[in-house]
């Protein structure tokens, strides 16, 4: 597999788990899956939760005809143990309109489980918010309107409301291009959003060209919101890469410190990924290579920090770190 120029590394702080090999693949669900990825993981009712993406029904032309969002559990983060059925699919959507339901983001607000995910619909793509009291089913709080996606909820309210992260994409206005930045807005009720403001842009990140967005749900420290973010630069180099004819573009993740008070304040961030494509489930291997995606952020109480993502769209995979060294990352801006 040909690198991608610039080449970029992982932060010297990460420690990839067996090396970078999966933690969850389609060999470990028991219904039909060729695509495990971009998993939201949260801690409820004392157990670990990870909502995964699951694409299947590969059609040769680069995209799947299938797509649901399933469910597994574990008691020590690492092992796993898959649901016998898909957690949310269209079906359950119970809307016409809707298409395709992905990209699930997991958050735990006042003891209850809060479901961000993403729908394609025959209008455009939307965001949505769902709460589960039971892990069983979902009740639908919010859709956005078209277009918005990769949203994630902080885990309590600020100031009295709810903050969510998001990215839209604005391409009408932006030249008919990929140039999409992280946004955030705010709410009373979890339904109804506004007070809508941008929080970081492509520009400010070195290592992306193309676009960025929200990874897992922040979490709080004393220093401010730990975030994770992902990236996209594009090597117009590149031809062919994993299943499809050409993908050019290299998903990273980031590492920002939020202000606890008033979260649209960046306050620090590495200038350097926290994690880029290296190993072969990253690099070589899957439908899209060199592609990094965080979607689940657990800080345990011996201060080790659990990172999970997808790799080449294809597989879950875990990382760690020490919560104070990715503070330490957090440079002062």
């Amino acid at each position: 597999m040909a690198k991608m120029l610039p080449e970029l590394k992982s932060s010297k702080v990460i420690t990839r788990y067996m090396g970078g090999e999966p933690i969850l693949s389609k060999k470990d669900i028991p219904y039909e899956a060729d695509c495990i990825f971009n998993a939201g993981v949260t801690k409820f009712q004392g157990r670990y939760v990870m909502a995964f993406r699951n694409d299947y029904a590969y059609n040769g032309k680069g995209s799947f005809d299938g797509c649901v969002i399933g469910l597994a559990f574990s008691d020590d983060g690492i092992h796993w143990e898959v649901s016998d059925k898909p957690f949310l699919t269209v079906q359950d959507m119970k809307d016409p309109d809707i298409t395709k339901v992905y990209d699930p983001r997991l958050t735990v607000i006042d003891g209850n489980c809060y479901l961000c995910f993403a729908v394609d619909t025959k209008h455009g793509l939307r965001g949505g918010i769902g709460v589960t009291k039971d892990l069983k089913s979902v009740e639908v709080l919010s859709l956005t309107a078209p277009d918005n996606r990769n949203m994630v909820l902080f885990p309590e309210k600020i100031d009295g409301r709810y903050v969510r992260l998001e990215r839209p994409f604005p391409v009408y206005s932006r030249g008919g291009v990929d140039r999409f930045d992280t946004w955030m807005s705010y709410s009373y009720d979890l339904k109804y959003w506004g007070d809508t403001r941008l929080l970081l842009a492509v520009e400010d990140v070195p290592f992306a060209n193309d676009k960025i967005g929200p990874g897992a749900p922040p979490v709080k420290t004393e220093a401010g919101w730990l975030t994770l973010f992902h990236t996209v630069d594009i090597d117009g180099t590149r031809g062919k890469n994993g299943w499809e004819d050409r993908w050019q573009k290299r998903y990273c993740a980031g590492i920002m410190l939020l202000d606890l008070k008033d979260p649209s304040k960046v306050i620090g961030m590495s200038k350097e990924p926290l994690i880029a494509p290296e190993t072969i489930y990253e690099t070589d291997d899957g439908f899209r290579t060199n592609v990094i995606f965080p979607g689940g952020m657990i800080l345990e109480e011996n201060g080790e920090v659990k990172i999970y993502y997808g790799a080449s769209d294809t597989v879950e995979c875990l990382a760690t770190a020490r919560v104070e060294e990715l503070i330490a990352l957090c440079k002062p801006l």
